[in-house]
């Protein structure tokens, strides 16, 4: 809600943001570079926050407990930055431990995530011998292993050969199926039009 935020000497980078994400909705963020879509989409995660306004996820203001909030939302930022020595099970499995899952549960997960991200071929192998497609799908599992209640991607088929990104594009199905909301940005309208309830436009802030 009105959400405002300006970079360290330089210009406003958001002026007066407001948006709404349903459950089983699924919404895109399109705009061109430097329009503030990243700038939104790190605010939703709590990764940055805005001078004026406020963000509520399931009726957890991010602002005042970020904790919480984080617990709640899945987000990919624009870089994947994964463990390259760590194999993508391992990856996930940190990330899982770091929200207080217990091996079980998160074993389970994986397996689950593994069928329809199809990572089984390479899940055990270590990341800094992944390709593109390979490192944005474990990113993707990483960031939803604590099946959150909303999930934010930033670009998440940027780069990504055809068979990865249709099945980036069946997973984001997938939690909508599961009535989990899903924001997005893209360059791409043909996956906007495949598959948004909802687009929002941001121009210059």
């Amino acid at each position: 809600e009105n959400l405002h935020f300006t970079y360290p000497g330089e210009i406003e980078a958001l002026r007066g943001v407001s948006l709404t994400l349903k459950p089983g909705r699924i919404t895109a963020l399109i705009g061109g570079n430097g329009a503030g879509k990243t700038t939104v989409l790190r605010m939703l995660s709590s990764a940055l926050k805005p001078d004026t306004g406020a963000i509520l996820i399931d009726g957890e203001d991010v602002l005042s407990n970020p904790l919480i909030a984080r617990q709640k939302i899945g987000f990919l930022s624009g870089s994947t930055g994964l463990y390259g020595r760590l194999s993508g099970r391992e990856n996930i499995e940190y990330f899982g431990r770091l929200h207080g899952m217990n091996k079980r549960t998160i074993a389970d997960k994986i397996e689950e995530l593994a069928e329809v991200l199809d990572l089984s071929s390479f899940l055990d192998r270590r990341c800094e011998n992944y390709s593109t497609g390979m490192k944005q799908r474990v990113s993707i599992a990483r960031a939803v292993v604590h099946t959150p209640k909303v999930v934010v991607l930033d670009e998440p088929t940027t780069g990504l050969d055809i068979m990865a990104t249709q099945t980036v594009i069946e997973f984001i199905r997938t939690l909508k199926q599961q009535q989990v909301p899903v924001i997005f940005s893209t360059h791409h309208l043909d996956e906007v039009s495949e598959l948004c309830d909802t687009v929002s436009v941001i121009d210059e802030g």
